[in-house]
């Protein structure tokens, strides 16, 4: 089994000393190069005079002497459309990854970085049809607020069939997934409010929870006994100084935690929501559609009824194969946010044909096609994520996070690890994101598998046999060869009739 991250994680101190010890080196070397860089400065590397330096002391460091050194592992072009198999532009660069050179060159890939959860980056025909039509009818772009001209009739379909799928009275749709946490979360907990949120919560949640005048504060990730304490003593002491009761106390957490792996236990929250008095916000980024029987995400998968959930999130750029996000919620509330968040009053609403991918996506996933396309699709990820999780714990890999979760992080920990297995992968056909620090604690930089149902087993078993090569050479195996069951089970057997 792969381990949750809620459990004692504990690093071996052979693997922690090794990765402090990389990180050392790096620093050292990269300190010695100031100094040198001080007393002969580069021009071509100097801030122009009369401009201000773009980052700053440790950031500027940071960047220059450990990021750019592999930056080539992150943003590769690519050009073909994200599906199961993509063509990925081949770049060298002359000066240690500051600039890029196309080469004419497209390497092909099995695909295990993109969100495709449910493959509709294929552009299955009865989708790729509808957006045609709508491009036909409507164009590429609604070039206005929603608040002018913007409101077209596919985003209006698309706000009533996600407020249907997800169990709430009404959804407000916002042209991209941060900004749809980031504008509507100051409205919804402003002043004299509280939000409690995982301290593993993503940028946007973080964003929209700072961007308020709401209080603050975190819990460590999955502690729930912690997160209780904290409603109890906030209820008890009320606001600074005044000691005044919160006029709301909101909890804020995610389905499934991207670069843990881990889906939420949904249910522990919503009996504290319960027991207190307190809203709940879910962010379903990466689980809707992507997990629970029909792909209503966490709160099927956790047997959650969704109105004890007041605010559902999420995006359609995952499972949906489209841009934007959205909020579902009681209609007071999704009115109110229609009527104030400037992420539906300023900006350019939902093109079009982003629209109708999302609405063709939902109908496919509904059954509302007149296939079973969607039903398979939901099953395949399903047992792709399975499958392939369960291969790298038999290759000894350290990997996070739940069965069902189509996001599978494997621990890499030193930082020479990341660009070395990156590069690896590439070299044999495999497209891999790696993660470091600060998205990831320092000493837990890892590699982030993203399963697709348009992934055939195939594909997967040929990436593991890479990943298995990859890793023996890159040495990442820590948990050490785990016997195949089936082949135990019949070395058991054969011993037994002897």
């Amino acid at each position: 089994m792969s381990k949750d991250f809620s459990e004692d994680n504990h690093i071996p101190f052979w693997i922690s000393f090794t990765t402090y010890l990389g990180y050392g080196v790096l620093m050292l070397m990269g300190y010695i190069r100031e100094m040198f860089r001080q007393v002969f400065p580069s021009k071509k590397r100097s801030t122009e005079k009369g401009y201000a330096p773009l980052l700053r002391d440790f950031d500027d460091f940071y960047t220059r002497r450990l990021y750019y050194r592999i930056r080539d592992c992150w943003n590769r072009p690519i050009n073909t459309r994200p599906a199961a198999h993509i063509g990925v532009m081949e770049r060298t660069s002359d000066d240690y990854n500051i600039t890029f050179k196309m080469t004419g060159k497209t390497i092909p890939c099995i695909n295990l970085s993109s969100y495709n959860y449910l493959g509709f980056a294929e552009n299955p025909p009865y989708v790729l049809d509808a957006v045609k039509n709508s491009i036909k009818k409507f164009g590429v772009a609604s070039c206005s607020p929603k608040s002018e001209f913007g409101y077209t009739a596919p985003l209006r379909k698309l706000e009533q069939l996600t407020a249907e799928f997800v169990g709430k009275e009404s959804a407000l749709v916002i042209g991209m997934g941060f900004a749809t946490n980031s504008t509507t979360l100051p409205l919804i907990a402003g002043k004299g409010s509280l939000i409690i949120s995982d301290n593993l919560n993503h940028a946007s949640l973080v964003a929209g929870s700072r961007g308020g005048a709401a209080r603050i504060k975190v819990f460590q990730h999955n502690n729930f006994r912690q997160l209780e304490n904290i409603v109890k003593k906030s209820i008890w002491e009320g606001q600074p100084r005044t000691h005044t009761p919160w006029s709301r106390i909101l909890i804020i957490v995610e389905g499934i935690y991207s670069m843990e792996g881990e889906i939420i236990n949904l249910s522990e929250i919503v009996a504290i929501k319960k027991k207190y008095g307190c809203l709940l916000f879910v962010d379903e980024a990466h689980s809707i559609g992507a997990i629970g029987k029909t792909g209503r995400g966490v709160c099927e998968y956790r047997n959650v009824d969704p109105k004890d959930v007041d605010v559902l999130m999420g995006t359609y750029t995952k499972s949906f194969g489209s841009i934007g996000g959205y909020v579902a919620a009681s209609k007071e509330l999704i009115d109110m946010l229609r009527a104030n968040t400037g992420g539906s009053l300023y900006a350019t609403s939902l093109a079009p044909a982003t629209a109708q991918q999302a609405v063709s996506a939902l109908e496919v996933i509904m059954g509302r096609d007149g296939s079973n396309l969607g039903k398979k699709a939901i099953s395949n990820i399903a047992e792709n994520a399975r499958f392939f999780r369960a291969g790298l714990v038999k290759l000894g890999l350290t990997v996070y996070g739940d069965d069902a979760s189509p996001v599978i992080p494997a621990l890499l920990y030193n930082p020479a690890k990341m660009p070395a297995f990156s590069r690896e992968c590439m070299k044999r056909g495999l497209a891999v994101v790696v993660v470091g620090y600060p998205a990831t604690p320092l000493i837990e930089s890892r590699v982030r598998f993203c399963i697709s149902a348009g992934h055939t087993r195939e594909d997967l078993v040929t990436a593991l046999e890479i990943v298995k090569e990859v890793s023996e050479i890159v040495m990442i195996r820590y948990e050490g060869d785990i016997p195949d069951e089936s082949a135990t089970k019949k070395s058991a057997k054969e011993k037994k009739t002897q």
